[in-house]
């Protein structure tokens, strides 16, 4: 179970996850081989499961974000779909979901014309009927 201490530990490094041990121990007040040795145990349980960089996609000339809601006829082709949305490099994440769709697609990708290629190619999947899609206009949260 986690204690105070560990969730504090989390809360830093899920918003800097380059932090150094040092810096935390002086943020909630234990010393650095406590806070290392915390982190590894947090690391050895799975609840680190590691470190990842804030890419601003925009620098990349990847302008678009949207979330596209996959709308299958039945659930036959459930995991061929999620293998299909692994293979497209614009697919970041891929959900599974209750409600109107099984799936629900996080992309990134360059502008309108390349938006809508992907889509065609998604709506030629087996078992999809339509997708919706959703352009997300701005983050407020990371």
């Amino acid at each position: 179970m986690l204690d105070k201490k560990d969730k504090a530990i989390l809360d830093i490094l899920s918003v800097s996850g380059r932090e150094s041990a040092s810096s935390i121990s002086e943020k909630i007040g234990m010393s650095t081989p406590a806070v290392i040795d915390r982190i590894n145990k947090l690391q050895d349980a799975d609840v680190i499961q590691g470190y990842t960089a804030k890419i601003n996609y925009s620098k990349l000339g990847m302008d678009i974000s949207a979330l596209i809601t996959l709308i299958s006829e039945s659930s036959e082709h459930y995991y061929e779909v999620i293998e299909l949305a692994k293979s497209m490099h614009e697919v970041v994440k891929c959900f599974a979901t209750t409600g109107t769709g099984s799936h629900v697609l996080l992309i990134r990708t360059k502008d309108t014309n390349t938006l809508e290629k992907f889509l065609r190619k998604v709506q030629q999947w087996p078992g999809i009927i339509r997708t919706e899609t959703q352009l997300i206009l701005s983050s407020n949260k990371h």
